[in-house]
């Protein structure tokens, strides 16, 4: 049995299109803290957040969730970056005692949401975390709560076929896009291949989901980071937003109104199939051009964005 986007009854979803990358050592805590835009020095195992890693000019090459267990960093990343970000970051270990470890192929992320998620994981692993972005730890798995309704649950691979077993006694499998659904509207924003270089943290509303500290130090890009929250000279923002017809945006998309003419006004973040028809989407656009409502995907006679309500407040500063 199978689900689709927005039902109500509990659904488990195999999250296989994410890597994790694992930092362990003495000193991952400190590079850590130094490398990305949240803070990880406030960090406790119980607790997850999102963060990003930039350019030295504040582009975001990365967007990902990050959480200890015991006495390492899981970062949990798009697995098209996995590669090439681990690499990079490696670069800049140098003498500090810090090791950089794929652990994909270790463990699997479990998606499980819908009515009813936080009883059904009771009944499998006999806890379930209370607030969002809460993190509690068993002997096999780590659970995290995420907003919406949607827990990950983080297994060793070799429980992954016993876990699903136990799911499926509750809940019924759902394919990957109902998860990125869920996710788009929780206005989660995904760094690809695609859309790398192009937004500062703020652009894709990393700030409003705890994903960028402006009291830690300094990490790569933080001065423009800083100069932008600070002088108040932001000017896009992402937007969840409907895009009616049969074929998919993709991330990379350009966005285009009547007042920007031939100039590209914006571009989609990510996107997946809505319920009943069209896509639904994340977009960064000009706010002005959001308030104005009159936005067109691909081309300035391309289909029209239809904004829809995020679960937080889009401010313009």
């Amino acid at each position: 049995m199978t689900a689709s986007p927005g039902t109500n009854s509990p659904v488990f979803t195999r999250l296989d299109h994410l890597g994790l990358i694992a930092f362990s050592g003495p000193d991952a805590r400190a590079f850590l803290h130094a490398q990305f835009t949240c803070d990880i020095n406030s960090l406790t195992p119980e607790r997850c957040r999102h963060g990003g890693y930039c350019t030295v000019k504040g582009r975001l090459l990365a967007t990902f969730l990050v959480w200890q267990r015991e006495d390492a960093f899981h970062m949990q990343i798009s697995v098209s970056l996995r590669e090439v970000l681990q690499k990079q970051l490696s670069r800049f270990i140098l003498r500090s005692k810090v090791k950089a470890s794929d652990v994909s192929a270790e463990h699997a992320c479990i998606g499980v949401s819908g009515k009813g998620a936080a009883d059904t994981l009771k009944r499998v692993l006999g806890t379930v975390p209370a607030a969002p972005y809460e993190v509690r730890h068993t002997t096999d798995a780590s659970i995290i709560k995420l907003p919406v309704e949607r827990y990950e649950i983080m297994v060793a691979a070799a429980q992954v076929r016993a876990i699903e077993d136990a799911l499926s006694k509750h809940a019924s499998a759902a394919p990957v896009e109902v998860w990125d659904w869920l996710d788009i509207h929780a206005g989660i924003p995904v760094i690809t291949p695609q859309t790398q270089d192009e937004f500062v943290p703020q652009m894709v509303n990393l700030d409003l989901l705890g994903g960028v500290s402006f009291t830690k130090g300094c990490y790569p890009g933080q001065e423009i980071v800083a100069r932008m929250h600070y002088l108040g000279r932001l000017k896009q923002r992402m937007y969840l937003a409907h895009v009616a017809g049969d074929v998919a945006p993709q991330g990379g998309d350009k966005l285009y109104s009547a007042r920007f003419g031939d100039q590209a006004c914006g571009m989609i973040v990510r996107a997946a199939r809505a319920r009943g028809s069209g896509y639904d989407a994340l977009a960064v656009m000009q706010i002005d051009q959001a308030q104005d409502g009159n936005v067109h995907w691909r081309a300035a006679d391309g289909a029209v964005l239809r904004l829809l309500e995020l679960p937080y407040s889009v401010t313009t500063s």
